[in-house]
């Protein structure tokens, strides 16, 4: 006989779950009590969107469902922004919240809430598990939901006497993961577009990849001397620095590169489902039937032909695609080889930072000190705002499990996703970029990477402003500065206020010293950048933008 909370627990471990993160709430006192004993690393938190998105970033990085619990009403509602990331981002993740009891429901009892409706939009399923009986059958869907075709969130309900009920259950046992294979004969199509084709591009996109599936696609573009993209925020799926490489396809895409991509005439997706952000606002391709020959590769059906009808299309994971592309043979000498040297050219020149600008502090010296003193291997996160411009262009990912920011466009991400991707390994420098106004969406995390002693790095850009709102404003409605201005903190104070390092940039040449002091202080830290609020972009001032030039 087993409490509803020590059963949870155990289908935890049983599907090999070694931490998860959480704001403790009186709905789930039972599980907390479970996890006492268990062995499950618990990351506790300072709000419950905070706490998701690290589940977020666990999932984004281990391709493992990230754990997150709350309690019920405002905490999960908190947690719903984390939620969304991970659903728009396809991550897998699973959300347990605490209910109020079973004799209670439908009263609008103390911070009720019925997921099942409030929740639909935001998770690939939303259950309550009423009998304790049933947890195991529940967290074992769970597991298999949240991984299987395109991963995503789930969210399991508890109420809270379910949690204390005495039962017998079945042990508990790990979910079996559902894989889909490309077929013989999609591959040798493939194969024979292929042939026919004179400006084929790849583009790398989404989740269900792996060390090894970066290495396959890497070897076959360099068979075939392939262009390879990456899309929006995907960009640590193929090195920078390989001659295949022709950029990021995302938002503020290279010209030259958004010229390729349409005229191509073979496009194929690998794990992207190309949407608004990587489609250049769904201008790259015609819908629903685009110019190029377009073969689409996801792991879920429903997709397939959902917006781009393909003229080739194969329900599979990129893991078991790109493993199954060595049965092509390797071409003689194909046609394109020239126009991919120049792509990679021209992605060298677009993501070689400016040196010049506004103000005493210059952004493009800085990314360029940061690419030569940074390891390859150093795990970059961000959250939304025009400062993140800065890592999206100019940053060169070389490896793979190096980036955990949002396509979904969060802000409030980088920090909590820092402190995530450092508890996951802590042997690697992680670097937090965030705006001001960014930063304070979830800055109160900061405090959970000094109680964990986690020494995240997190450089933040402070220019005053709601930067991205600043900048479409100014373009739309010139002069008439409108709720984008923001009033900070002392960031340095700040930090060391929470026990962590602080350090203050307020000229370019600063920085590279504060960057080593914040590494040597072995500390969480703040390096702020004091940006002028003209440097908005690498291309174009504020003054600019105003006055349409």
């Amino acid at each position: 006989m087993k409490t509803g909370g020590q059963l949870i627990v155990e289908a935890l471990k049983a599907n090999g779950v070694k931490r998860i993160s959480c704001v403790p709430g009186e709905s789930y006192l039972a599980v907390l009590d479970a996890l006492y004993e268990s062995g499950i690393e618990v990351l506790v938190c300072r709000q419950e969107g905070g706490a998701a998105m690290m589940a977020d970033s666990w999932g984004r990085l281990t391709g493992e469902p990230g754990i997150c619990m709350v309690t019920r009403g405002p905490g999960a509602t908190n947690a719903s922004a984390g939620l969304h990331i991970a659903h728009q981002d396809s991550i897998p993740m699973i959300l347990f919240v605490g209910q109020v009891g079973r004799d209670m429901r439908e009263r609008e009892a103390f911070q009720e809430v019925e997921y099942r409706r409030a929740f639909t939009e935001f998770a690939k399923w939303v259950g309550e598990i009423d009998d304790a009986r049933r947890i195991p059958e529940f967290v074992t869907r769970a597991f298999a939901v949240a991984t299987s075709g395109r991963p995503g969130p789930v969210v399991l309900t508890l109420p809270e006497d379910m949690l204390v009920d005495m039962v017998e259950a079945a042990d508990a046992r790990p979910y079996t993961r559902v894989e889909s294979h490309p077929g013989t004969t999609q591959i040798a199509e493939l194969g024979r577009l292929l042939e026919k084709a004179e400006r084929p591009m790849l583009i790398l996109g989404g989740t269900r990849w792996s060390e090894q599936a970066v290495a396959d696609v890497t070897a076959f573009a360099e068979r075939f001397k392939l262009p390879v993209g990456c899309s929006f925020r995907r960009q640590m799926l193929f090195d920078h620095l390989h001659p295949n490489y022709a950029g990021d396809v995302g938002i503020g895409i290279n010209p030259a590169l958004a010229r390729e991509v349409k005229e191509a005439d073979l496009l194929i997706l690998i794990g992207s489902r190309m949407s608004e952000m990587p489609s250049s606002s769904y201008t790259l391709l015609d819908i629903p039937y685009p110019k190029q020959t377009l073969v689409h590769v996801f792991p879920d059906p429903e997709e397939l032909g959902r917006i781009y009808r393909p003229d080739l299309a194969i329900c599979a994971a990129p893991t078991e695609f790109v493993e199954a592309l060595s049965a092509l043979p390797t071409p003689d000498a194909p046609a394109w080889a020239d126009r991919t040297a120049t792509m990679h050219d021209s992605y060298l020149t677009w993501s070689t930072p400016p040196l010049t600008g506004p103000g005493p502090v210059l952004m493009g010296p800085i990314m360029q000190w940061i690419e030569e003193n940074v390891p390859d291997d150093a795990i970059f996160t961000n959250g939304a705002g025009n400062y993140a411009t800065w890592v999206h262009r100019f940053h060169r990912f070389r490896r793979y499990n190096t980036q955990s920011a949002p396509t979904s466009g969060s802000m409030g991400y980088g920090l909590p996703a820092a402190v995530a991707a450092k508890q996951l390994f802590p042997e690697r420098e992680v670097i937090c970029f965030a705006g001001d106004g960014c930063f304070m969406m979830h800055g109160q995390e900061f405090i959970t990477a000094v109680r964990y002693g986690l020494p995240i790095i997190t450089v933040l850009v402070n220019n005053g402003i709601y930067g991205t709102i600043r900048m479409h404003q100014e373009r739309e409605y010139p002069g008439r500065v409108s709720a984008t201005d923001l009033v900070n903190p002392d960031f340095v104070a700040y930090a060391k206020a929470f026990g962590g390092h602080g350090e203050l940039v307020e000229r370019t040449e600063d920085f590279g010293p504060a960057f080593e002091r914040a590494r040597a202080s072995g500390k969480p830290s703040i390096i702020e950048v004091k940006l002028d609020p003209e440097a908005i972009t690498p291309a174009k001032t504020l003054a600019q933008i105003r006055s349409g030039s």
